[in-house]
């Protein structure tokens, strides 16, 4: 049964309505692994067989992040609402688990960006419950010590800030094992939150000018865009 809050993008489906009913559509899921669904990490996992059946699978849902997303809805004259970053959503959902009593887990960053980030978010959010943390820095000797960790803290929700595509491995690989509800990838968010990374200005975000606000901060990315016009490309030669 086709369900009309979501579009179909190259052999995705991404969700097209507001942040606020992401939020509630979530709910709806026994667990979930939420994907930011930017070019750059669509088009790695058309390159990764695990990558994009997990991300085509009954447990995930893609939310519409990056003007790339946003150009290729409309391409399909299908547009969506609007778009949903990746650290909003991640904001939305603390917000959530504060209210409701439930607790998260951060892995990811370095220890520095890492214990910045739990202090400005026990400034923003009081109440909420943070289960454990742990720096993004490990070896795959140590990824099953962290895992039962994580097992033995019972977070609902974990965020993993590793870049992609090693913090959609991780949660792929070891989703089933862990008891969380929610899974969710947040890239460069614990920078971010912990002020080590500005984002962009209100009027650059509603703009979509986001990437090129990071771009100028941190010209190293303009590698990373090459996914927009590749993963463009593609959808146009699916769609002729």
């Amino acid at each position: 049964m086709k369900d009309n809050n979501f579009i179909k993008v190259l052999d995705y489906k991404i969700y097209k309505n507001s942040i606020s009913e992401a939020l509630e559509y979530i709910d709806n899921y026994e667990k979930v692994h939420i994907i930011s669904g930017n070019p750059e990490v669509l088009y790695n996992a058309l390159k990764d067989e695990i990558l994009f059946n997990n991300f085509n699978s009954e447990n995930s849902f893609i939310i519409p992040d990056g003007v790339g997303v946003q150009i290729a809805a409309k391409y399909l004259k299908t547009p969506i609402k609007e778009k949903i970053a990746g650290i909003d959503f991640m904001h939305r959902i603390m917000k959530k688990c504060e209210k409701e009593g439930k607790s998260i887990y951060l892995l990811g960053a370095s220890n520095e960006s890492l214990n910045s980030c739990i202090a400005n978010i026990i400034m923003k959010y009081p109440n909420i419950i943070i289960a454990g943390y742990r720096n993004g820095y490990f070896d795959s000797k140590e990824e099953e010590k962290i895992v039962e960790e994580i097992k033995k803290t019972n977070p609902y929700c974990l965020f993993v800030a590793m870049g992609c595509p090693r913090q959609e491995q991780f949660i792929v690989k070891n989703m089933e094992e862990l008891n969380c509800k929610i899974f969710m990838g947040v890239g460069g968010s614990f920078d971010v939150i912990a002020e080590k990374v500005k984002r962009a200005p209100t009027w650059m975000i509603k703009m979509g000018l986001e990437w090129l606000y990071r771009v100028i901060k941190e010209p190293w990315r303009i590698k990373r865009l090459s996914s927009i016009p590749k993963f463009l490309m593609l959808l146009c030669k699916s769609n002729r």
